[in-house]
């Protein structure tokens, strides 16, 4: 288990600048490879989760290492759990959410289930996961801490860089981010023409051929 924390040079400013960015234009610029497959928003989306990815591998239907990852976590950190899918058990739940909102934490990316769904659905701290069911977690372990994870087929690794939005999670290396953040804003400007010549009729269908 790996305690030691994968912060590294990234600015603040060059981070939050992924809050503007949508993840299917990051996906995108990432040659549309990497990216979480079915998991779903349960929070009030009410912004961008952009944060730097806490990794955590539990048995199924087990919560004991989220519990010591929230212990471990620094502010601004995405708890990113792989709990291979399983959806028979909640994993988290309203205490835990208000245990990482109280630390500041940036949000839970579960592959697995959650419950407390209708608590957590008023509340705009994000919560991505599977699946919601009322059945409680086990707390024996086994489990891992800051060892690469695959979430919906998506690996992360500790101190990635996780972006999550209506549309799902996506993840990507903290030393890709300055050039993935100059090819998503050509990107947007891209798509912004598309949309001006569309409003003008004078779109010719260009995106077919992006």
């Amino acid at each position: 288990m790996s305690t030691v924390a994968a912060h590294d040079d990234l600015s603040d400013a060059l981070l939050s600048e992924f809050r503007t960015a949508a993840t299917a234009v990051i996906s995108d610029n990432l040659e549309r490879l990497p990216g979480a497959v079915g998991l779903r928003p349960f929070h009030r989306i009410a912004g961008t989760m952009v944060g730097r990815a806490h990794t955590v591998k539990v048995a199924a239907g087990d919560n004991l290492f989220i519990h010591k990852a929230l212990d471990l976590a620094q502010p601004g950190d995405v708890i990113v759990v792989d709990g291979g899918g399983e959806t028979s058990r909640a994993l988290i739940g309203e205490i835990m959410v208000a245990i990482a909102k109280s630390r500041k934490l940036a949000g839970f990316v579960i592959d697995g289930a959650i419950r407390d769904s209708g608590t957590i659905g008023r509340e705009d701290f994000p919560v991505f996961a599977r699946a919601a069911v009322h059945r409680g977690p086990y707390k024996h372990g086994p489990g891992a801490i800051g060892e690469s994870v695959c979430i919906g087929g998506m690996v992360t690794n500790l101190g990635d860089i996780v972006v999550g939005d209506a549309d799902g999670v996506v993840a990507f290396p903290a030393t890709v981010a300055s050039e993935l953040l100059q090819a998503v804003r050509a990107h947007e400007r891209k798509e912004e023409e598309m949309l001006r010549q569309i409003a003008e009729g004078t779109y010719v269908g260009a995106y077919a051929k992006a």
